[in-house]
């Protein structure tokens, strides 16, 4: 069911507590946190996700799962250890440092150092789990509010439009420096790209012309309504034909733009994932079905590069003034989505808080602004 419409009242459970704008996180949502194919049967691989350690890993049998990447004994991590399958148990993560052995549900399988006559209940303890789902080839997990007491999930992850031609084309990933709510504001920010982006194939501040576009509410967010590329983005002029682009934002973290060219169709995609409070993971992911990207992937991948080194750059030197905890100003129109974002980050936390259905607080509007 949507989280606009899911019924909470089911599922009472203490909520995330508001917090200031570059402090703290959306909880009781999806996270993307890996494509598929990068964890193959098998596999155990470790992150770190909203400060916590958390394993993804595959059994042989190809079931995915999630836990918190700690052994409860002595705090090895248990992606360290390795997969084995012994009878009666199935298949359990073997902690490297004693050999205790977990269920992919979190549940201890068995206690190697116990002898027969001592009475004690392997099963009664637990490593954390984390609720994990594959779609369209990516892998999000969810990140509960109560952890001593979750629910599962109320809502699926997102489903994106333009997911087309297969595995993903292009993917490049990056760490800001940053807060998500930081990264957020900085990549749907209309106005800094003629500054920050130099390059010659793109847009430049000798360029720039006033904008205006219109926004709707949308699931957990807002787009600006398709329309025709504007005239000084230049890279758009590469897919030919009159491509239509519609670039919509969702919370906790997700900015997509889909590109039509006739019956052909790009989709980037940019998943913001909190490492830490102080550190974000930017993954770009591209799907297409247009000829183009057969020949132009190497020219892209290096754009994408840059794009991200600049952004990066611009993160470390706003850090500088964000050490003094500076009050920050918002403007209409060119921050009119940046509002938008922390309007819609607070109305989460409120629905979550008083269990009621989440009401997009976006209204339709034209934004102006010159870029």
């Amino acid at each position: 069911m949507p989280a606009d419409t899911a019924d909470l009242s089911a599922t009472a459970r203490p909520s995330p507590a508001p917090t200031a704008f570059g402090k703290g996180f959306v909880l009781d949502t999806w996270y993307f946190v890996a494509l598929s194919r990068e964890v193959r049967p098998g596999d155990m691989k470790r992150h770190e996700l909203l400060g916590e350690p958390v394993l993804i890993g595959r059994t042989k049998a190809g079931q995915l799962y999630g836990m918190r990447d700690i052994c409860p004994h002595r705090a090895a991590p248990l992606s360290a250890g390795r997969l084995v399958e012994k009878p009666g148990e199935g298949e359990t993560i073997e902690c490297c440092y004693h050999g205790w052995r977990f269920r992919p549900d979190g549940v201890c399988a068995a206690i190697p150092s116990l002898v027969e006559d001592q009475a004690y209940e392997p099963e009664r303890i637990r490593v954390r789990s984390y609720p994990v789902r594959e779609s369209q080839g990516m892998i999000f997990v969810w990140m509960t509010s109560d952890p001593r007491s979750p629910a599962e999930p109320d809502h699926e992850p997102p489903v994106f439009p333009g997911v087309v031609g297969g595995e993903a084309r292009l993917v490049e990933a990056m760490d800001f420096d940053s807060h998500i709510d930081h990264a957020v504001v900085g990549l749907m920010d209309p106005a800094h790209g003629p500054y920050v982006h130099q390059q010659w194939w793109w847009r430049s501040e000798h360029s720039m012309h006033e904008k205006s576009k219109a926004f709707e509410p949308r699931d957990l967010g807002f787009a600006m309504v398709r329309h025709a590329p504007s005239s000084n983005s230049r890279a758009y002029k590469i897919l030919g034909g009159a491509p239509a682009t519609e670039i919509t934002f969702r919370l906790p973290g997700y900015r997509w733009e889909h590109i039509q060219v006739g019956e052909k169709q790009v989709l980037a995609l940019t998943c913001l994932t909190p490492v830490t409070e102080t550190k974000t993971r930017i993954t770009q992911i591209f799907w297409s079905d247009h000829w183009v990207f057969g020949i132009a992937k190497p020219f892209l991948r290096q754009g994408v590069r840059a794009f991200l080194k600049q952004d990066g750059g611009m993160v470390n030197l706003q850090n500088e003034g964000l050490r003094y905890d500076p009050a920050l100003i918002w403007i209409d129109d060119a921050d009119k989505q940046a509002k938008w974002y922390q309007q819609l980050k607070r109305e989460w936390i409120k629905s979550r808080t008083e269990q009621r259905p989440f009401a997009n607080p976006v209204k339709a509007a034209t934004l102006r602004w010159k870029s």
